[in-house]
Formats: C-alpha cells, structure tokens, sequence
C-alpha cells in the first residue's frame, strides 16, 4: 500500500499529513489519524520499504513528503512549524501536488493518457486484492473502511461465488475420517 493519509488543514488545502515519527519500519508500517480521530495504521509492502530510506535521505524529524523547494517562512503563505522540515526547510508536499506528480508519472501506462490519480491507485490495490480472492472484511482491515457495503464495488459475488461455496461445504465432497 502506498504511505498517505490525506488531511484538510485549517486553510481548507489538503495535505499528506505522515510525518517521519509516524513511521515503523521494523513492522512496514505506520500511525496515522483516520476520520474521528481514531489511531490506525497503515502497511506498505516491501518494494516500498526499500524506498523509504532514499525518501527519507536520514532525516528523522517532519514531515516524510516534502515539496520540492523550501517553505515561505512569513506571510500569509507561510506554513505551520510542523508543515516544515527542520533540516531541509522545505513544506509538507500538498495533495494536489502529490496527485500532479503521480498523473505526471503515469501518463505513460494510462490508456487514456491521462495518468492516474491517487484516488484511482488506492482503488486499484483493492481491486487486485478482490480479483486475488481476498475476503470482504480482509479488503476492509486493509482499506480502513468502515462499512462492509462500501466495498461492493470491489467484491463480485455472482454464481461461481455460490457454486464454489457450495461444493466447499459440500458433505459427499468431505474427506471420510476414520474413527
């Protein structure tokens, strides 16, 4: 999975709100604070555990996205402490932003050519997750989404569903035991 959590800061511009601290590498993982403020967390697979180290570049402090130049350090622009990092002075990368880079580098694998946005990537993991066979609430747990039903679009029970459901369960099917 890929390490976002999107936030609305006070100046209604959405942000990747992870910073360094957040992260738990020995576990491919990381806090973030879901809707309601309940305490989650989010798990990467290795190809992105690899990466981390080169995004990081040894920082242990701010945020873990950052922008591509420093932060304005007055004004109504200017960003809160925490939107900077301390050693390299640039500001937490912005959501748009990060959307813009990612159609920018997919554009290329897009049919469209339009490049895809971060919504469709979070959509797309859960839609290779289903077509692997994982379960409802398997998709749920990784997701983080609250309800069962909002998963529908990614769980297709039809009649293969039924009929392999069925001969699982099937008795004649069963293994004799020997008691």
């Amino acid at each position: 999975m890929i390490i976002w959590a999107k936030t609305w800061e006070s100046r209604d511009r959405p942000h990747l709100c992870m910073d360094v601290p957040d992260l738990d590498p020995a576990f491919c993982r990381a806090r973030v604070t879901s809707k309601g403020g309940a305490i989650e967390y989010v798990s990467w697979a290795t190809a992105t555990a690899r990466l981390l180290p080169r995004l990081l570049a040894g920082r242990a402090t701010g945020p873990v996205f950052l922008a591509d130049r420093r932060a304005p350090t007055r004004g109504h622009c200017a960003p809160a402490a925490d939107d900077i990092d301390p050693t390299t002075g640039r500001g937490r990368l912005s959501y748009p932003r990060a959307e813009n880079l990612f159609k920018q580098a997919t554009t290329a694998h897009d049919p469209h050519g339009q490049g895809w946005t971060l919504h469709q990537l979070r959509h797309s993991s859960l839609q290779h997750l289903a077509a692997a066979g994982r379960s409802a609430p398997e998709l749920q747990a990784k997701s983080r989404h609250q309800h069962l039903a909002s998963l529908g679009v990614y769980v297709h029970l039809g009649a293969e569903t039924a009929a392999r459901v069925t001969a699982d369960h099937d008795p004649a099917t069963r293994r004799r035991h020997n008691w």
